[in-house]
């Protein structure tokens, strides 16, 4: 009788698990197979899009000069400093002047030498003319006598030899007078070269602009064409970005554009295309568009890295969906909706692309249930399948932050 019982136990056990396993296998189908699969909601709404094309690149000025001195020398002052703003004209270097001066003091000297001079040889030129006008009347009248009998011709013969020699003397001082006046002109022109030489001494601005770098201080020997500091022009500034070769056919100059620094990823700098590139990079298939930047951020450098949005299309009141839920099956481009708790494919029609959304021109309609699963582990959905909204997002983003 207690055999009977044990082996009774045993079937009865066995029988249990069998019970079990099944009932875990049953479980494991329904939930896998039958159960409905947790979906995230998105309301299909109506909105303003923008399309824009990205590119990322630097922060350029298109006027920058090399500020460095015409001659060689010691500086002495350096003005100004690195984000020092200044204007056209502003001395921005000195150098040692002294032996400078000095060679202007001497050229003046010299000058001054020359004009006394000229006035000297004009003074002999007035005092040789008077002679020869003496002369000359001196010799008319005794030419007068000699042709009434009334002169000798020896008297004649000296008057004519005093006129020569008084025509002689107002050649020499007239050739005089120019070679003095020769001497005025080289002696201005040394002056010049001088005072020139002097005025390089001082380094000025040549336009107004902001101080990037300075590469030079008081004590360094500088010679033409050394750099002593790098001024950046702040009016024209732009973000040379490098843009996917396949969006050239949708940009043109003068297209509006937001531009991201790193600096402050969270605001938009307003711009617009100033230049397209007319190379693209063999490696990247990339190409270069300028664009310009209206404001700059309170601190920013020259190379900063910085992203721009090229708009290249606007529409309002356009049914809108986010990207992110656009779903590729057999190159068709499609979403799943909620229809009647279970998932239904639509393909879809796109327009208009931008950053977060994009245009739906056929397939949806305001109001609709676009679904995709809550859980992105779980796979994509399929057709027919049971789905429960978990929630709706139902929020449409115009353009999204960058």
């Amino acid at each position: 009788m207690a055999g009977k019982w044990v082996r009774f136990r045993r079937r009865l056990w066995s029988t249990a698990q069998v019970l079990i396993v099944l009932g875990v296998v049953g479980a494991v189908v329904y939930w896998t197979q039958f159960a409905p699969l947790p979906v995230v909601v998105h309301v299909v709404q109506q909105g303003e899009i923008v399309a824009e094309v990205m590119g990322t690149g630097t922060l350029e000025t298109h006027f920058s000069a090399t500020i460095s001195p015409k001659i060689s020398g010691l500086i002495t002052d350096v003005t100004v400093d690195e984000g020092d703003r200044v204007e056209r004209g502003q001395v921005l270097v000195r150098l040692h002047n002294v032996d400078l001066e000095r060679q202007v003091e001497v050229a003046e000297s010299t000058l001054a030498a020359a004009e006394a001079g000229v006035a000297r040889q004009e003074a002999d030129r007035t005092s040789a003319l008077a002679v020869l006008e003496k002369a000359r009347y001196d010799f008319d009248r005794v030419r007068g006598l000699l042709e009434q009998d009334e002169a000798a011709m020896v008297e004649f013969q000296e008057m004519t030899k005093t006129l020569r020699v008084a025509e002689a003397d107002v050649a020499r001082s007239e050739a005089a007078l120019t070679e003095a006046q020769k001497q005025v002109i080289a002696a201005k022109k040394t002056l010049e070269f001088q005072q020139a030489r002097l005025a390089d001494s001082l380094v000025l601005a040549p336009f107004d602009g902001l101080i990037a770098r300075r590469d030079r201080d008081p004590g360094n020997v500088v010679v033409p064409g050394s750099s002593v500091l790098l001024l950046v022009a702040t009016d024209e500034t732009w973000i040379s970005a490098w843009v996917d070769e396949t969006e050239m056919a949708r940009l043109v100059v003068g297209q509006p554009a937001r531009v991201a620094f790193r600096s402050e990823p969270q605001r938009a700098y307003a711009g617009e295309v100033a230049r397209l590139g007319h190379e693209v990079d063999r490696e990247t298939r990339e190409f270069i568009v300028d664009v310009r930047v209206r404001e700059l951020p309170t601190n920013w450098a020259v190379g900063q890295r910085a992203e721009v949005y090229i708009e290249t299309g606007r529409q309002a009141n356009a049914v809108c969906l986010p990207t992110r839920l656009i779903v590729w099956h057999e190159g068709q481009s499609g979403v799943f909706v909620e229809v009647d708790g279970r998932a239904e494919w639509r393909p879809l029609q796109l327009g208009l692309r931008g950053r977060e959304l994009v245009e739906v021109v056929e397939g949806l309609s305001v109001g609709e249930r676009v679904i995709a699963p809550a859980d992105p582990k779980v796979g994509g959905l399929k057709r027919g399948q049971r789905v429960s909204a978990e929630g709706a997002e139902g929020r449409i983003v115009s353009r999204g932050e960058p």
